[in-house]
C-alpha cells in the first residue's frame, strides 16, 4: 500500500477500447481506474496535459463512479473534444468536467481555474482515490504545446492535489521537448516527496542537453495570453454551476472484490496440471 504511486511512463490518455490514438496504443489510465474501482466507490481523474483526455472521458462517460476533470487547449487542436458542455450521459451526467482553454495560459490564470474547481470537486464527489495525469506538453517551450506555464505553475496543481491527502496515482503523458519533460517530472517528483531541489542541474551524461543555462526551472515566454479575464471567469462559473448541480457523492454497493490476475493465472496453471494428470 502507498499514499502516492508514480509512473512517469504512463498517462496514455487518448487510446480507445478498440483503437490507438494520439501516440497512445493502450489506455493504461482506464485500466488503472478499473482496478481502483474494485476497492474504491469513487475515483477522480485529473488531466493537466494540454490535450483533452478524451480516451479516459469516453470510457467513463456514462458512470457516476468516475469523475473526469480535464484542462486543455480547445479549438483547432487535437483531439478536438472537451467542450464545456460535454458533461457526461445517463448516470454519468455532470461527472465529466471540461475546462476548454486557448493559447498562452500562464501560471496565475491556470491556477485560477484549477484550484476553485478542484476544491468543489473534492467537496461534492469525495473520491476514494485520485489519478493525476501530468502531461508536460502544457509547459512553456513544448514543440506541440502553446501554453506558457512554468514548472512551478504546472507543479502547483500536483501540490494542491496532494494537499487533500487522498491516495493518488501520478502519471506522465505528453511532452515533446524532451529536456523540459525531464525537468518537469524531476521537479514534480520532488514536490510529491517534499524534497527541495537546487536550480543548478548536476553534471550527468546528458548535461549538454540542458544548455545554455543548465538550470532546472524554465522562464515563461513574453507572449500574449489569449485567455481573457472574462473568458476564464465564464469557464470557472460554468464549471462550479455544473458541480453545484450534483446531488452529493454517489454511493455504490460494493461487491466481492474480483481476484487479481496473478491468482487467476495461477489457478489456470493448476487446472492444466490436473488435466495432464487425468490424461496420463
Amino acid at each position: 500500500d502507498a499514499d502516492i504511486a508514480i509512473n512517469w511512463s504512463g498517462g496514455l490518455h487518448h487510446a480507445k477500447k478498440s483503437e490507438a490514438s494520439g501516440f497512445c496504443y493502450i489506455n493504461d489510465i482506464v485500466l488503472a481506474i478499473l482496478e481502483l474501482l474494485k476497492v474504491h466507490a469513487r475515483v477522480l481523474y485529473i488531466d493537466i496535459d494540454i490535450h483533452h483526455g478524451d480516451g479516459v472521458e469516453e470510457a467513463f462517460y456514462c458512470t457516476d463512479r468516475v469523475m473526469t476533470f480535464s484542462l486543455h487547449k480547445y479549438g483547432d487542436f487535437f483531439p478536438g473534444t472537451g467542450h464545456i458542455k460535454d458533461t457526461g450521459a445517463k448516470e454519468g451526467t455532470g461527472f465529466s468536467v471540461n475546462a476548454p482553454l486557448t493559447s498562452g495560459m500562464t501560471d496565475e490564470t491556470y491556477v485560477r481555474i484549477f484550484k476553485p474547481v478542484m476544491a468543489k470537486i473534492m467537496e461534492v464527489f469525495r473520491p476514494g482515490a485520485i489519478v493525476l495525469q501530468c502531461g508536460a506538453d502544457s509547459i512553456v517551450g513544448d514543440r506541440l504545446g502553446c501554453f506558457n506555464l512554468s514548472l512551478k505553475g504546472h507543479a502547483e496543481c500536483v501540490r494542491y492535489t496532494k494537499s487533500f491527502n487522498v491516495p493518488t496515482l501520478v502519471l506522465g503523458g505528453g511532452g515533446y521537448t524532451i529536456r523540459n519533460v525531464a525537468r518537469c517530472w524531476a521537479y514534480e517528483t520532488s514536490v510529491l516527496l517534499d524534497v527541495e531541489l537546487p536550480d543548478e542541474i548536476p553534471y550527468n551524461d546528458y548535461y549538454e542537453f540542458y544548455a545554455p543555462d543548465y538550470k532546472l526551472h524554465l522562464t515563461p515566454d513574453q507572449r500574449e495570453n489569449l485567455n481573457t479575464d472574462a473568458s476564464l471567469e465564464s469557464v470557472r462559473i460554468d464549471l462550479l454551476t455544473q458541480l453545484n448541480g450534483l446531488k452529493g457523492a454517489p454511493s455504490v454497493q460494493m461487491m466481492e472484490v474480483p481476484p487479481d490476475f496473478e491468482l487467476i493465472k495461477g489457478s489456470v496453471g493448476v487446472e492444466d496440471d490436473r488435466t495432464e494428470t487425468k490424461e496420463e
